[in-house]
């Protein structure tokens, strides 16, 4: 609950209607009320920083107008509200454009509508205030390296790209495998660009079917479709402004294709079912796990679409290219659950640090987080060891070969994998059908 005291100046040179107004706002005990009699006493204490004024239009030594030019010099001036005994509709217009907050007509009520006044701005101004809270934490919660954890070169080369993102309004499109983060990219880059404080709109393509893809992006008037019972605004109009983000883009048809280029070169969708064009102002990030100059090649993704989004590249990583971040990404995944799950924090053992730097995450980081996430819940103890880590047979397989290399050196991965798991070498040899000499061989090697 918001505290604050606020202190309010009551200008008037009627001393009855003064104490009246200054006992009645005094009440309130978030209102720390202070009386003047003059405009020019008003204009000589503004350097108490009122929050608001309540002023007197027809003062004996200035009037409204001239104190209100004064209270607007200021760096950051209260919210002033005119007090006048005069119903004049074009000293109110006056005022008001000079930059008072109300102007209110003496009368029965006069008290009661002050006070409305002032709920009104207080509630504006926590408003504006609480907005302002809520953008710095989420521009600190998208801050790169808080975002997207790891040092290594190949997320530090990602964390340049993204830099050089947020300082322009250039498309971005965003590649890599399954799991590597791709969103997040697109999260950091908006809400650390000029756009933060306007919509960020995710739209995965591939988990939309064909046929409801252009209402989606486009929207709908009511009655342009059967089952159309209202309007909706689609993506494209509801992201304006902000960023359009279109996950796996690869997966949108050639014909909703051609219909997105054509509102991208007019910058305006038209709902359907409807006639009235509409602008729109935004930056699109796209993502996707395929290879897009190879659609384009095989005839798959429009050549002049894919020109149009493709922008700056930003190319993320596989977890197993990013060396130690691995180990970063564990921790952090294990504070984060244990926190989340009000668990005391756990630490990995150096086996099973071992066991997760000899493995290659085809699924990446968000195999990782699962993985650990299990792992934490399988611990009884405060340490989490190597058999908490369900790196399944078929894992490994897929690990074993998830690269290219000589059949020497999968022999000695295979073996280095037996010998790990039975920490035995006659037990190894037996498994493979092979001699404990070939074994000792390869180890010795």
């Amino acid at each position: 609950m918001n505290t604050k005291k606020y202190k309010i100046f009551v200008v008037d040179d009627e001393a009855l209607f003064l104490k009246i107004l200054h006992k009645s706002l005094a009440t309130n005990p978030r209102y720390e009320v202070v009386s003047i009699h003059s405009g020019r006493e008003c204009v000589r204490r503004l350097d108490e920083n009122p929050d608001i004024i309540s002023l007197d239009y027809t003062l004996p030594d200035m009037n409204g107008k001239q104190i209100l030019q004064q209270i607007m010099k200021r760096p950051s001036p209260p919210q002033v509200i005119i007090v006048s005994g005069q119903k004049d509709i074009d000293t109110a217009v006056d005022l008001l454009k000079i930059g008072a907050y109300d102007y209110i007509v003496k009368g029965t009520d006069t008290r009661e509508k002050i006070n409305i006044a002032i709920e009104k701005i207080i509630e504006k101004v926590e408003l504006q205030e609480e907005n302002k809270t809520l953008r710095e934490a989420i521009a600190d919660k998208y801050e790169f390296k808080k975002l997207i954890k790891g040092n290594s070169k190949a997320i530090e080369r990602v964390f340049d790209l993204m830099d050089k993102a947020v300082r322009t309004n250039i498309n971005v499109s965003v590649s890599g495998e399954t799991g590597t983060g791709k969103e997040l990219v697109a999260k950091g880059i908006h809400y650390n660009s000029e756009r933060k404080n306007k919509p960020f709109v995710p739209v995965n393509i591939s988990s939309i079917p064909e046929t409801l893809i252009e209402s989606e992006l486009f929207g709908y008037e009511k009655g342009a479709f059967t089952g159309a019972e209202t309007s909706r605004t689609g993506k494209i109009e509801m992201a304006s402004g902000g960023t359009l983000f279109l996950d796996e883009i690869a997966e949108m048809s050639l014909n909703v294709q051609a219909k997105l280029l054509r509102v991208l070169q007019e910058r305006e969708v038209t709902r359907l079912g409807s006639h009235k064009p509409v602008k729109f102002d935004l930056r699109i990030i796209i993502a996707t796990h395929r290879n897009l100059k190879e659609q384009v090649e095989n005839g798959q993704f429009r050549e002049d679409l894919y020109y149009r989004l493709l922008g700056l590249t930003i190319e993320l990583p596989p977890l197993r290219e990013r060396g130690s971040d691995v180990i970063i990404l564990a921790k952090h995944f294990i504070n984060e659950f244990c926190d989340e799950n009000k668990m005391p924090h756990k630490i990995l053992a150096d086996e099973a640090i071992n066991k997760l730097c000899d493995y290659s995450f085809p699924g990446n980081v968000r195999e990782l987080k699962a993985l650990i996430e299990l792992a934490c819940v399988l611990s009884d103890e405060k340490q989490i060891e190597p058999e908490h880590l369900n790196i399944s047979s078929l894992n490994m397989k897929q690990n074993l070969l998830s690269s290219e290399k000589t059949l020497q050196e999968y022999n000695e991965d295979i073996i280095r994998f037996f010998v790990d798991k039975y920490q035995n070498v006659r037990e190894a040899a037996r498994r493979l059908d092979v001699g404990k000499s070939t074994v000792y061989r390869y180890l010795k090697q």
